[in-house]
């Protein structure tokens, strides 16, 4: 359960780390989502085999933890989190895809490994690209972009509510873990037929205090309509950087850059 609560917790920070005051930071947030729904279309759009095509996109989200001024490693280490479910899903590729595609001298290796290797790197890539998007921008003011980009305001309310229920679920399942704990004496539990029990006051319990929060809302005038802190608009810095960006990453699901540099490099040292 502690756990869950520090993952939540850096969910939190992430947040707030959209409170700097950088160029990114500044730029409208319709812009910054366009440019990672790019990012993430072409990266996706990849052949299962492509692994050195992929290795090129990695210079999106180091220019903009650089221009952002994020901390690297805080961003790499929610990454790690989800690498296990990543290993999950793409472990089996070796076994079902055995032909050899690449010979490294004795070293035959074959398409699995290297499918599984490519739903790595892409799966490194969205997911860093997505938490970047949040520490630049914000969960409500990516939730309002979306609605100002054509989202049915019904979705993008839903969509930060979901957001924000996580964290009331995982403060309440808190409280009756520790209740749990308290009550069993010291020993490792109450048996298992105290989880049944224990998750249905859970949901009970955050369903009522999702109740109060939103009757508290409704009190301050909330009418479905979103609020960012940060105000803006999609003036000529926005487009720059969305045709800037955007060209990049067409150029780069089109081209093999990694080829072609390697054929440059061994044409001029042969």
């Amino acid at each position: 359960m502690a756990s869950i609560q520090n993952a939540v917790l850096d969910l939190k920070n992430l947040d707030l780390l959209a409170n700097g005051n950088s160029a990114i930071h500044r730029l409208d947030a319709r812009a910054k989502v366009l440019i990672t729904l790019v990012f993430i279309l072409c990266v996706v759009s990849n052949n299962r085999y492509e692994l050195t095509t992929l290795l090129p996109f990695f210079i999106f989200p180091v220019v903009m933890i650089s221009l952002a001024d994020l901390p690297p490693l805080f961003i790499l280490r929610k990454i790690i989190l989800l690498c296990p479910f990543v290993v999950a899903v793409g472990i089996f590729n070796p076994v079902f895809d055995q032909v050899i595609l690449l010979q490294i001298g004795p070293l035959g290796i074959s398409g699995g490994w290297i499918s599984f290797a490519s739903i790595l790197v892409r799966s490194i890539l969205t997911v860093g690209a997505a938490f970047i998007l949040v520490g630049v921008t914000g969960f409500t003011a990516v939730c309002q972009a979306l609605e100002r980009l054509g989202m049915p305001q019904v979705f993008a309310v839903q969509l930060l509510f979901l957001y924000r229920y996580i964290f009331v679920l995982t403060e309440e399942s808190g409280r009756a873990s520790r209740a749990r704990e308290l009550r069993s004496c010291g020993k490792k539990g109450q048996g298992i037929g105290s989880y049944s029990s224990m998750v249905g006051h859970l949901l009970l319990r955050t369903w009522q205090r999702a109740e109060r929060i939103h009757m508290a809302m409704l009190a301050r005038g909330f009418t479905g309509e979103f609020h960012a802190s940060r105000q803006s608009r999609f003036g000529a810095s926005e487009i720059r950087f969305v045709l800037a960006w955007s060209t990049l990453f067409i150029f780069l699901r089109l081209q093999n850059v990694s080829q072609l540099l390697g054929s440059l490099i061994t044409g001029l040292f042969p």
